[in-house]
């Protein structure tokens, strides 16, 4: 293999792809020296000399909650991208197994902040610039850095807008998953339009599934996109009236949240932030608390950088911003209120329909299932349904007042729905029936109450979801304010 590595950097903004010169199978060694040295006298740039180290990932990177990398929750792919580990598709070995369907329902990729986030951390910079004073803690070079070197390049066009490195994890993600379900997501199916694409109409979601259609298609052939805006789907909690009049605009929803903020802990870390700024504690709010602790992700997940924002928050302080946001998401989109999950209901009954339809007895003349669904959308739209099927529930809630005991929580979004977060349904159809097997972020995960078996009988998790196949009707659910700040639907 050559070794050389070639960094395109978009002219635009400063952001960055790499990529590794691969050998093909049928070519020898001789040829590709030959072709290195010819790229080589092409392409000075991409010299071996300039390639760069690779980044350092900050101490913090596994505590950023939904805007944690995935490479974070899936280490071995900063290792190799590509990687796959086939063992975790475990049909049962008494049984001949084949997959026959698999629908994906997958969070875009890295994004640049919203407009909102832009404001606040020019915001920010501004008040570094102008006030920072740095603490006595041998802060100098960093706080330097921030006062003097480091540019506020974001600008509001930029606006939650898929970055380079959201594209590549898409697209990686569908080489990865073409590996592991080579007869569904294969090149006939994808260029018969037999697998079938949905996106939000959110320009990040409708680049994300192009991103992993190209991922999908061999490398000669033309980009020819096909896919379906279907928001119903999608971005259901815009069309739920119980939810959006419920929590989204109800300031008792979030009260844990604002609880949070205004409590110990919080109020330690923004002491702590200012002190090393050299800023009075009352400059510091908790939202330009957030923009300082997400610039550290927005630098290392677009630019692959150590940002020097980063410095300005230790182990302890990480935990407790995670801890916030993740009483954010709880609350808000998981199970702190019951129509969180109920507003999911249309996402929910598409997935099985796809699957009672490709696990269905046919009959020779009757077509053949479609092979895979494929839906690209947000991390609103996973936790909901996350939540409907019962994942990821604590025995003790998280509140304010227990951050103490939440620790060893379940409910962590850093490691839930972190960019290009997947939530995959695989079909088998095996000797005693179909059997599903659900994998969150390529790895496998237990249907609750079906927790003996990696892949259970089909008609077992229909059972076990049958009080939400034959109700958890939108209309019903979504024109009632039906707030809960009890637990969830039990299954």
């Amino acid at each position: 293999m050559c070794g050389r590595v070639c960094v395109l950097t978009h002219p635009e903004h400063p952001r960055t792809r790499t990529g590794i010169l691969r050998r093909p199978a049928d070519m020898s060694s001789a040829s590709l020296r030959a072709l290195c040295a010819l790229l080589a006298s092409l392409c000075p740039p991409c010299s071996a000399a300039s390639a760069p180290d690779p980044p350092r990932i900050p101490h913090i990177a596994t505590h950023f909650g939904t805007k944690t990398r995935y490479e974070e929750v899936n280490p071995h792919l900063l290792r190799d991208a590509l990687s796959v580990n086939a063992s975790v598709l475990r049909a049962p070995a008494a049984e001949r197994c084949t997959p026959v369907h698999l629908t994906a329902v997958i969070r875009h990729g890295s994004r640049y902040p919203t407009a909102k986030n832009i404001r606040r951390i020019r915001q920010l910079s501004e008040l570094v610039r102008r006030e920072a004073a740095g603490g006595s803690d041998g802060s100098d070079g960093w706080l330097q850095e921030l006062r003097g070197r480091w540019e506020a390049w974001y600008t509001e066009d930029m606006d939650g807008h898929l970055v380079m490195k959201g594209r590549d994890e898409l697209r990686l993600l569908a080489i990865r998953l073409r590996t592991l379900f080579p007869s569904l997501l294969s090149e006939e199916n994808v260029r018969k339009r037999r697998v079938r694409f949905f996106s939000s109409s959110k320009p990040r979601c409708l680049d994300s599934v192009e991103a992993f259609q190209d991922g999908l298609r061999r490398h000669d052939e033309a980009p020819v996109y096909d896919h379906e805006v279907d928001d119903h789907l999608l971005r259901f909690f815009e069309r739920c009236r119980g939810y959006v009049e419920g929590v989204e605009k109800n300031r008792t929803a979030l009260l844990e949240v604002e609880k949070f903020e205004n409590g110990e802990e919080m109020q330690a870390v923004i002491r702590k932030v200012a002190n090393r700024l050299g800023l009075p504690h009352h400059r510091l709010t908790p939202n330009l608390v957030d923009a300082a602790f997400f610039l550290c992700s927005y630098e290392l997940s677009i630019k692959s950088i150590h940002s020097p924002w980063c410095f300005l928050f230790d182990g302890s302080d990480a935990q407790v911003l995670e801890y916030k946001s993740d009483l954010k998401q709880y609350w808000k989109r998981s199970h702190g209120h019951t129509i969180n999950s109920l507003s999911s209901c249309p996402l929910f009954h598409h997935v099985f329909r796809s699957l009672d339809k490709a696990g269905r007895p046919r009959r020779s003349t009757d077509a053949s299932p479609e092979p895979a669904s494929i839906l690209v959308g947000h991390a609103e739209t996973l936790l909901p349904l996350l939540s409907l099927l019962g994942l990821y529930k604590d025995q003790t809630p998280p509140t304010a007042s227990n951050y103490q005991s939440q620790h060893r929580r379940r409910f962590r979004t850093s490691r839930i729905v972190p960019y290009a977060a997947n939530l995959l349904f695989v079909l088998y159809d095996c000797q005693r029936g179909p059997r599903l097997q659900l994998l969150v972020n390529e790895s496998p995960v237990r249907f609750p109450g079906l927790e003996a078996e990696e892949a259970p009988l089909y008609r077992d998790v229909r059972a076990t979801y049958r009080h939400l196949l034959d109700g958890c009707d939108f209309h019903q659910e979504c024109e009632g304010i039906l707030v809960g700040r009890g637990p969830n639907i039990e299954l």
